[in-house]
């Protein structure tokens, strides 16, 4: 069954090993911030870092794996549709948005969504590490300068992971004005369980 994110919220679902989780972009050109937590244990989280090093990459798509903070897999993606995603910029924030849109109103942005939603877990805000940020476009120029730029997804365009531990998931539809090309949507997503998988 297909759930839908509406704009500028988040919620949590949780996954067993084995199961698996599809991001869908339904309009298009909409960013899905994603976390990923040990289900036993609220200390260990996605690691962008540890995905970089063990992955040896920093483009990160079809049959690449998303690394712990203490060195186990957590993801695999196992199908992925879109251009880019992003594993190097933490979610927005109220800071985010005194920063960059000073002229713009206030909003709590992902890394507030992503912080109730993930509260009844066990995770502190102050653990929040960097989300995969799901369709997101970051170019980095030769000299080292990082640029948001508009998503290129169409819609319909998804990824999908495989759960490789028991885990609490953290997702959203993205608040930042820049990393949407300027306008909000929403993002859809299913979870199927490792017997329907497997069928």
């Amino acid at each position: 069954m297909i759930r839908r994110i509406e704009p500028r919220t988040g919620v949590a679902v949780t996954l067993a090993k084995g199961d698996h989780l599809t991001v869908i972009d339904p309009l298009g050109g909409q960013v899905s911030d994603m976390l990923a937590i040990a289900a036993d244990e609220p200390a260990e989280v996605l690691s962008n870092g540890r995905t970089f090093d063990y992955e040896e990459s920093v483009r990160l798509t079809t049959g690449a794996r998303l690394w712990s903070n203490r060195s186990r897999v957590m993801l695999t993606i196992v199908e992925d549709t879109a251009p880019h995603h992003d594993f190097l910029l933490t979610p927005c924030s109220f800071a985010t948005f005194d920063h960059f849109y000073p002229d713009k109103p206030r909003h709590r942005g992902c890394f507030g969504n992503l912080a109730e939603a993930l509260e009844p877990f066990g995770v502190e805000p102050d653990t929040i590490p960097t989300a995969f940020n799901i369709f997101m476009n970051v170019a980095v120029s030769p000299e080292g300068k990082i640029a948001v730029l508009p998503p290129q997804t169409g819609p319909g365009d998804h990824i999908r992971f495989r759960a490789e531990m028991d885990l609490v998931i953290g997702l959203t539809a993205c608040s930042a004005y820049a990393s949407n090309g300027g306008s909000f949507k929403p993002i859809d997503f299913a979870v199927e369980t490792k017997a329907a998988a497997q069928a």
